[in-house]
């Protein structure tokens, strides 16, 4: 049965789940105040450094105690300085339900080989049991699973009088979703998700916990240069005053400034996490609606807003081998690509087939209602291919 082209597209068919839609009116133009051909240690990029610690700072409502750094290689850089320079003092529970959880897992136990870590694991589309974790042990966990769709829905599962150090990959949902500082003693992401910055740089966010242990823990295993926080037992503060430990983009550092103002100008927090929910909203209702495609995570308080995964449940497509619904998931991407309606929403490599559509704060709701039929319209095309094969 064919099904005909949707009369309008969306206005930006950019829904990868990273690098992520630029903000709402971004031009090149913007970022002309960048500190292009200056040293990031003159005058002139300490300042922007720091007010985009600063910026950070007050958009996302961080204590005024907890340290903030721009730091190499994105949030995965971020992450691996915090699991190279403070685990190994106890014992280690690691939370993994999607490929970066996974990946967490793979570096603390065969790379730093740490002893007594205890792996909690769920399949994609489902949470661990998170009234099982010890939080005796340090405790490494992505609040947003990017690659299934599976956030956790809240912090109360952490207790206040913790022992080990909550450490958490937050980058999907950074700028999105509701983070209890309190809960958290490490907190990382980047630039290139929801805020629609460019990518290469990631952020770290400290408790004084967490400082604490670096200033009073010295790992057995050597730290390269670029994960290295303290020297002589103390903090290198100047790493959270924008003094970065190796050379940072200004221009990208400039689009993330462009991107915080922007955030600023629409009422911050609130309004960025309100039209997140707004795409997700979206997102139900035409699932809710429509037969063929289902949400990947099962409990509706766990879905994320930011990286939405999908399933497709039509039993023609069901009935097929592993290989041929991947093949058929593509279809469907790869129809929508030509048509240049949405660009990059097939599922993670390592995630079950089907599509991962971003809904987080830099796309527009009326952009996310365009593209609902021409997913009905997709899938129709690729059905009629099947039914011919």
């Amino acid at each position: 049965m064919t099904q005909a082209r949707p009369a309008a597209r969306p206005a930006n068919p950019h829904f990868s789940s990273g690098p992520c839609a630029k903000r709402p009116g971004w031009t090149l133009q913007n970022l002309q105040d960048a500190a292009l051909g200056r040293s990031h240690r003159a005058k002139i990029g300490k300042a922007k450094l720091k007010e985009a610690i600063d910026r950070t700072r007050s958009v996302l409502g961080v204590p005024e105690d907890y340290r903030i750094g721009i730091v190499p290689a994105s949030d995965t850089g971020a992450v691996e300085m915090a699991l190279w320079s403070m685990l190994g003092a106890r014992g280690v529970d690691v939370l993994a339900w999607e490929s970066f959880g996974s990946g967490w897992v793979t570096d603390i136990v065969k790379q730093l080989k740490i002893e007594g870590v205890r792996k909690l694991e769920a399949d994609y589309g489902k949470l661990p049991d998170l009234s099982a974790v010890d939080f005796k042990n340090d405790v490494v966990f992505t609040w947003n699973g990017t690659t299934s769709g599976v956030r956790v829905p809240n912090g109360n599962w952490i207790p206040d009088d913790r022992e080990g150090l909550t450490i958490c990959d937050a980058t999907s949902a950074a700028f999105a979703q509701d983070l209890p500082w309190g809960k958290l003693d490490v907190t990382t992401f980047s630039w290139q998700k929801v805020m629609g910055g460019e990518a290469a740089h990631g952020m770290l966010i400290l408790s004084p916990r967490a400082v604490e242990r670096l200033e009073s823990y010295t790992p057995s295993w050597p730290l390269p240069k670029i994960f290295r926080m303290t020297k002589g037992g103390k903090l290198i503060d100047g790493i959270f005053k924008g003094e970065t430990i190796n050379t940072p983009s200004m221009l990208a550092v400039e689009d993330y400034l462009d991107a915080l103002k922007w955030a600023e100008s629409i009422g911050g927090l609130s309004s960025l996490r309100g039209r997140a929910d707004a795409n997700l909203a979206l997102l139900s209702d035409w699932v809710e609606k429509t037969g063929w495609i289902d949400f990947l995570c099962e409990d509706v308080d766990n879905r994320s807003n930011t990286s939405v995964c999908l399933k497709i449940t039509d039993p023609k497509v069901t009935a097929l081998d592993a290989d041929a619904q991947a093949a058929f998931a593509k279809k469907i991407a790869s129809l929508l690509e030509e048509e240049g309606v949405a660009y990059d929403i097939g599922s993670y490599r390592d995630a079950p087939p089907g599509l991962r559509i971003w809904a987080g704060a830099t796309i527009e709701v009326s952009d996310m209602q365009a593209l609902l039929p021409w997913l009905d319209w997709a899938f129709a095309e690729a059905s009629a291919t099947l039914a011919s094969a």
